[in-house]
């Protein structure tokens, strides 16, 4: 008799091993309590012949083997459920870095949702202060939501054909500020066609591959925020399409290549003329290794990696800066809503570095920056750019909290005077900063301190201060 297949039998057999437990009967009682289980095929011959000459029977002689055909039987039974979850069940949940994601098992379709959160704090002044007022003015201590985010993205009827959506849901703003200033908006939207890894197509919305600072996301920083040189020389969100790929991999010719055509007018804006933005982005990976757009080197990258590229973009049209907000204007230049639709041609260059080895994480911009303001026929030249590098210091001291990183950039940025666009201003960042991860960039708390200073040619006037600020950025 299989126990295994007959669980009414084996009940049959427990009850009758719990009143042996509770009786004190003499031998006879023993032996027709084992024909009884003989006979309903509880135990075996074999088992019964070995009962039979033992002067007494406890239940310590039936219940071993009861509970153990029992407790296989039960793992049997969840096996086999499991199994057939595996088999049959489309679709798998899994938890990763990129958050929540629900896929199918023919790898056709995936979705990952995560949420992000950015608190900080800020003293003397939430922003870079850019003119001789700001330094003088009171100063500002602030807690702020900085971002909060939530990001959906995956791919769909093939890996290859992948989509991204981001929202912003609750931006701060100032007090002079209207409540549309704080609401949730949709600042990343795109469909990328990558079937190849030498050619793809991205069209949509999203951060313009122009600079690695830039493009980085806000959580993937080494400081708290981007250095003084990102307002003046982003190129930021734009709606278009980029021709993209990835060449010669693994070999010293590795690089990769972005081109692309925009509308030039900045996040969710359709444009105001025939004049479009062009872009272009050539990067050599010159070790054969690609290096992720990501600041610190939190994974600890094994070989050194490390990158070298230039890049540019033209464009005419009404605004003079971008950023997630979208069309804006640098200081001393007209407003959108004042210029004119083809008033500003604007031409611009970068070179960049970037490095990382076991720890170590290193990277550079420069850039050239000409702006044609075609109502008066001036041409203005801005220049600046950065250098950061950071370091885990525990690979080199066995007591340093494994979990820090320090770091340091210098910036810079060259620009024409507000007031007066024939003098020029010269501002320069100074930051030291220190990031704890629990869990990389997905969990890590951040602070840096800076000076900054600020050269006014037109005034006469020099100004630096200190800046402080705390940072912890989650992603679920």
């Amino acid at each position: 008799m299989n126990l295994k297949k007959s669980p009414f039998k084996l009940k049959q057999a427990l009850l009758v091993v719990a009143l042996l437990k509770a009786s004190t009967s003499a031998y006879a009682a023993d032996q027709e309590l084992l024909d009884i289980l003989l006979q309903n095929g509880a135990i075996t011959s074999e088992q019964y012949e070995a009962l039979i000459e033992k002067d007494s029977i406890t239940s310590e002689d039936l219940i071993p083997q009861a509970a153990i055909e029992e407790e296989v039987i039960e793992q049997r039974v969840a096996a086999a459920v499991i199994r057939q979850i595996e088999e049959e069940f489309p679709v798998e949940a899994s938890q990763t870095s990129s958050g929540f994601r629900l896929a199918t098992r023919d790898g056709n379709w995936r979705t990952e949702l995560q949420w992000r959160a950015q608190t900080r704090f800020t003293t003397p002044y939430r922003s870079d202060p850019r003119q001789i007022g700001s330094f003088n003015a009171d100063n500002q201590s602030n807690f702020e939501a900085r971002r909060l985010r939530m990001k959906i993205g995956g791919h769909g009827f093939q890996p290859w054909l992948s989509y991204y959506f981001e929202v912003d849901l609750q931006p701060s703003r100032d007090v002079d500020d209207s409540s549309s200033a704080s609401s949730a908006r949709v600042i990343d939207w795109r469909i990328d066609i990558a079937k190849w890894d030498w050619g793809g197509i991205r069209l949509g919305q999203w951060k313009v591959d122009l600079n690695r600072e830039r493009v980085d996301s806000s959580g993937r920083q080494q400081f708290v925020e981007r250095s003084i040189a990102n307002r003046v020389f982003t190129m930021d969100r734009q709606i278009g399409v980029q021709l993209r790929g990835h060449l010669f991999e693994d070999t010293p010719a590795d690089m990769r290549y972005y081109a692309g055509v925009f509308n030039g007018e900045g996040r969710s804006v359709n444009n105001t003329n025939n004049d479009m933005m062009y872009m272009g982005r050539l990067q050599w990976n010159f070790l054969g290794r690609d290096l992720s757009w990501r600041q610190t080197d939190v994974e600890y990258t094994e070989r050194p990696t490390g990158s070298l590229a230039i890049a540019g973009f033209t464009t005419t049209g009404s605004c003079t800066r971008w950023s997630s907000s979208g069309c804006g204007n640098l200081d001393g230049f007209d407003k959108p809503a004042a210029a004119t639709t083809e008033q500003f041609d604007i031409d611009q260059v970068v070179q960049e570095f970037a490095y990382k080895y076991r720890g170590f994480s290193a990277q550079q911009e420069f850039h050239r920056k000409t702006i044609k303001d075609n109502s008066d026929g001036t041409e203005h030249e801005l220049t600046g750019g950065y250098i950061q590098a950071g370091y885990f210091f525990s690979n080199l001291i066995p007591d340093f909290p494994a979990p820090l990183e320090l770091a340091a950039r210098y910036a810079f940025v060259d620009e024409p005077n507000a007031v007066n666009r024939t003098f020029e201003n010269e501002r320069r960042e100074f930051t030291l900063g220190a990031n704890w991860f629990f869990n990389g960039h997905n969990n890590k708390v951040t602070m840096d301190i800076s000076r900054l200073t600020l050269d006014d040619t037109f005034f006469a006037e020099d100004e630096s201060d200190t800046r402080l600020r705390f940072q912890w950025d989650v992603s679920f």
